[in-house]
């Protein structure tokens, strides 16, 4: 198997592409490394493609390896040929190769191997190729001590076709595609379990095409028969079939091997045969097969989706370096409150109470002007709407500040406070006050902040809980290592969790870093890093483009050139006739410097350009301008509410389906994909992404379950009777059955029900 070609062809670039990839990767070297800095040996791969890459790459070398392991043990047994080898060889999925491995695969004693024991092998083959033989007759010639009657024989021989027709490789791919194509999944309620799984009701009597059946919903179907509410299965035929009714995949099974109807003696034994096979082996194992297969999809999706709403998220425009005041909502507790300086240092802490708003005020306001304040940062979690009533008075109240106040995501605030690193940042810090410093931090600078939460503990994503947990762990880190690079960190403020994402660093050497920053002040150029305990010249390489120093001795340490690079720098200094200070900045200069004069053996002209970029804009950050949503005034509950009113809300999560937005009602209402644009899209982060500020019509509320439906598309008419979306139709007669006899849900009702957060 030639990797680098298999690679090429399904990244649509060339194998000395991914021979170039896979070699730096083989070295040592990071993903943002690689796609930053060594797009002329890669031939420009970006982040994605290499991240692609990096994923096929090891599952194609664990299959080399099972080819291995399989090859050395079908030779051991003495069975291996030429022929199974190619075939064996020329394997691109491990389904395949385990397919071609399931003959030869040591397992326990069968009933087919006991038969083969008591020397049955023969009388099996004979029925199959002469179906003219008459069984009963043929089986008397097979008696032993072992085998005392025909029966016993003619089940030995039974066992040992039906276990040869359930282990063809061909034909166990062909029934596979057959059955992922034609099959329904179908879902119902476990008999007593109506009560206990009302949450899952809509999946009580449900039958759906399981190639088309998205994610979500599947995920929704297996989380319910894992908390053992509902029954899930396959059915490839129509429920009302008859038990003798023709069976296209017996049929299939009966074709392969040349076995057919024609009255002759040992025909009906192998039908028999054929049916057991199908029925009793082959379809039990190919619906394990589909169902994993389902889930695997959904994990992918799912996974996907948690991917992109955190790279969102993360690359959020940052507020800035001012003074926020962070305000942890809360009602018995009170509000915890958290000053921090521009650099994110925290200054100062209290805690108000809402039932002495008077004293909470003047706490707030006494913080307000000892610490120069200008953000009001509140969580949006319980007590979230009443917190921002008091911020608003606060800001009546001190109209000569022109304070802001700004609600933001307090999802893993709480796992913040608790975390190792919350304690190492403030040992002597009430864990209930460190939230509130958290979510000032947030405003400032969500990246730096958000690096040191758990990403699964962020609240961007559905189903979390479901998924393959290893890979939805490796996506998410994959994502914050890509974002952090792809703004770079100020390594004389950042803190240990943000520079331990940094390419080339880990969690000692960020700590070794800060260690060395405490002893002996700032980092004066990007050279001292080497310095650093344990970190070498490798892993300089890897790190050092997307570490600045701003206000140090070499200018071009505040921008991502990479310091390999400032040879380069320096030959273009030298024909201006220009100090670095100089030329970096100067957009009128920089513009007429022609990037192929400095083209090299070692420098391309995609190298070039990007050091022309940074010259123009050293140090530009990638994220978009700052932005938040005002909430209409008077809107605090779900219950204030009404169909056609217009808000303005951001954008909390997206999904395949739509996507939620916060309009300040504790409840994210849902805009569902329908209704996000005037044009059909396929994919919603087309039209919106985590945390856009977005204008949206109410077009329904459902109080009671808590439940909102929204549009994008302010123009729509709003009202249960215009209702935007509805379920896709239960295709299964009880599900038609429950349809006629009650109304249709509503689409908030439907759309909710499939998002189980």
């Amino acid at each position: 198997m030639d990797i680098n070609a298999l690679l090429a062809a399904e990244l649509s670039a060339t194998p000395a592409q991914t021979a170039a990839a896979v070699s730096l990767l083989d070295e040592g070297a990071t993903v943002p490394f690689i796609a930053r800095y060594r797009k002329e040996i890669t031939g420009g791969l970006d982040d994605t493609q290499l991240r692609q890459l990096a994923d096929r790459l090891a599952y194609l070398r664990e299959l080399q390896e099972r080819k291995t392991t399989v090859l050395n043990s079908i030779a051991e047994q003495g069975k291996l040929t030429a022929g199974l080898q190619a075939a064996i060889d020329a394997c691109d999925n491990k389904t395949a190769l385990e397919d071609l491995y399931l003959p030869y695969k040591p397992k326990r004693r069968t009933k087919a191997q006991i038969a083969r024991e008591h020397g049955l092998q023969p009388l099996a083959e004979l029925l199959l190729a002469e179906p003219f033989r008459q069984p009963e007759t043929e089986a008397e010639a097979f008696l032993n001590e072992h085998i005392t009657d025909s029966k016993a024989a003619l089940d030995g021989a039974r066992a040992i076709l039906t276990e040869r027709f359930a282990e063809d490789a061909e034909l166990v791919g062909t029934l596979r595609e057959k059955l992922w194509r034609e099959a329904a999944l179908c879902a119902e309620v476990i008999e007593g379990k109506e009560s206990e799984g009302e949450k899952f009701r809509d999946y009580f009597h449900h039958r759906e095409a399981l190639c088309r059946m998205p994610g979500h919903r599947a995920l929704a179907v297996l989380r319910g028969r894992n908390e053992g509410v509902l029954r899930v299965f396959l059915r490839y035929q129509d429920e009302d079939a008859p038990a003798n009714a023709p069976d296209a995949y017996a049929d299939a099974v009966a074709a392969h091997f040349g076995i057919a109807e024609r009255n002759r003696p040992a025909d009906a034994w192998l039908r028999d045969t054929v049916r057991l096979a199908w029925r009793g082996k082959l379809f039990v194992s190919l619906e394990t097969e589909a169902l994993s297969a389902l889930k695997e999809r959904a994990d992918n999706d799912a996974i996907t989706v948690f991917a992109n709403n955190l790279k969102d998220l993360l690359l959020a425009a940052p507020a800035g370096r001012l003074p926020v005041l962070g305000l942890d909502p809360g009602y018995r507790t009170g509000i915890k409150v958290a000053a921090v300086d521009d650099t994110g240092k925290l200054l100062d802490t209290a805690v108000v109470y809402l039932h002495h708003e008077a004293a909470a005020l003047a706490t707030l306001a006494r913080l307000v002007k000892q610490h120069r304040i200008k953000l009001i940062a509140i969580g949006n979690g319980t007590a979230s709407r009443e917190t921002d009533k008091l911020a608003a008075e606060l800001l009546r109240g001190l109209p000569e500040h022109g304070l802001h106040k700004i609600t933001v995501s307090e999802a893993g605030a709480s796992v913040y406070s608790a975390s190792e690193t919350a304690a190492a940042e403030f040992p002597d810090v009430d864990v209930s006050l460190r939230g509130a410093v958290s979510i000032a931090r947030r405003l400032q600078d969500p990246l730096a902040e958000l690096v040191k939460i758990d990403p699964k503990s962020i609240g961007v994503g559905q189903y979390q809980h479901d998924v393959n947990q290893s890979r939805l762990a490796k996506s998410l880190d994959a994502v914050v290592e890509d974002c952090v690079n792809a703004v770079g960190v100020d390594v004389n403020t950042a803190s240990a969790p943000l520079l331990a994402r940094i390419s080339g660093l880990n969690q000692t050497l960020a700590k070794n870093i800060v260690a060395y920053r405490d002893a002996n002040g700032a980092f004066p150029d990007r050279k001292t890093l080497l310095n650093v305990p344990r970190l070498g010249e490798k892993t300089f390489e890897q790190a050092a483009g997307f570490l600045r120093i701003n206000g140090g001795s070499e200018p071009l340490d505040a921008s991502a050139v990479h310091p390999e690079a400032y040879p380069v720098v320096a030959k273009m200094l030298a024909k201006q006739g220009l100090t670095a200070a100089e030329l970096i900045g100067n957009r009128e200069r920089v513009r007429q410097i022609r990037a192929a004069d400095f083209i090299d053996a070692r420098f391309g002209l995609p190298t070039v350009t990007d050091i022309l970029a940074e010259l123009e804009k050293p140090g530009r950050d990638p994220r978009g301008a700052f932005q938040t949503a005002t909430f209409a005034e008077g809107i605090n509950e779900i219950g204030d509410l009404q169909a056609g009113m217009i808000l303005e809300g951001v954008v909390s999560n997206v999904a395949n389906f739509g996507a939620f937005v916060d309009i300040g009602v504790h409840q994210d209402g849902l805009v569902h994909i329908s209704a996000l644009a005037d044009r059909r899209i396929n994919d919603p982060r087309e039209v919106v992404k985590a945390g856009d500020v977005v204008k949206v019509k109410v077009l329904e509320v459902d109080v009671p379950r808590k439940r909102i439906a929204l549009s994008m598309r302010l123009n729509d008419a709003a009202g249960a009777e215009k209702r935007a979306f509805r379920q896709p139709e239960n295709r299964s007669r009880p599900a038609r059955e429950a349809r006629d006899k009650k109304p249709v849900n509503s689409a908030m009702a439907d759309a909710f029900a499939k998002l189980k957060k």
